[in-house]
């Protein structure tokens, strides 16, 4: 117990007087999962819309494998996408291996189906009445894709969070596409994972702390959201 105790006083040493190799891990978290939301709510929003939205042959069975995809394991995306990004790879040439962008690539493709699927689901779950009211006022597709977001705001943005929650605690794709090197592309949990494999207890209960942190910022928010949807 006494471990334990001086792991999270020393944690809280290292958060508090700003060591430099902590905060670095912090800032790549951020910049990797805050490029990858940009990009997973860019492509994720229109294509769950369409996929609430309107009807095609093989809907059911794209539902299917976006639901599925829901439950990807990261090291299997990290993978994938570090057979792209090697040298042998077809996009071997672009040098995003081992990069922050690299990484917010495997990421994107992490809560992509996150935000298609959430997406869809409030879309579903508008008035069906919506989109005709809409087209009798003249709105073309664009608008009509305007106010439905607009209409489904406090589900969508439960789905970013949902999406940010689990690309911030995500360890394979920033271990496999990263590659943990130290001030470049080690995040939170990779240095977690290092820290604590070596010994250096404090560092891993820092770092876990900021995980904590953010994972009770984004259930509060999520919480009001949930209040705000069902008023």
């Amino acid at each position: 117990m006494e471990f334990l105790l001086q792991g999270f006083l020393q944690g809280f040493v290292l958060l508090f007087s700003g060591d430099a190799e902590t905060y670095s891990a912090i800032l790549t978290t951020v910049w990797a999962s805050s490029l990858s939301m940009a990009c997973s709510l860019a492509i994720g929003i229109p294509l769950g819309f369409l996929l609430g939205h309107k009807r095609f042959p093989g809907k059911k069975s794209v539902r299917t494998i976006v639901d599925t995809l829901l439950s990807f394991p990261t090291v299997v995306i990290g993978l994938l996408v570090y057979a792209f990004l090697t040298k042998h790879g077809p996009l071997g040439g672009t040098g995003l291996l081992f990069s922050v962008p690299g990484i917010a690539m495997g990421q994107t493709l992490l809560g992509l189906p996150i935000i298609i699927a959430m997406t869809a689901n409030a879309v579903e779950g508008l008035d069906t009445r919506l989109p005709m009211t809409l087209i009798t006022l003249g709105a073309n597709p664009r608008q009509i894709l305007w106010a439905t977001i607009m209409e489904a705001r406090f589900s969508l943005m439960l789905a970013a969070m949902a999406a940010y929650g689990r690309i911030v605690s995500e360890v394979g794709i920033s271990m496999m596409v990263g590659g943990n090197i130290k001030w470049h592309t080690r995040t939170i949990t990779t240095a977690i994972a290092l820290e604590t494999g070596k010994g250096e207890f404090a560092v891993g209960i820092a770092l876990g702390m900021v995980l904590l942190t953010v994972a009770l910022i984004v259930n509060i928010f999520a919480s009001g959201l949930k209040k705000k949807a069902v008023q």
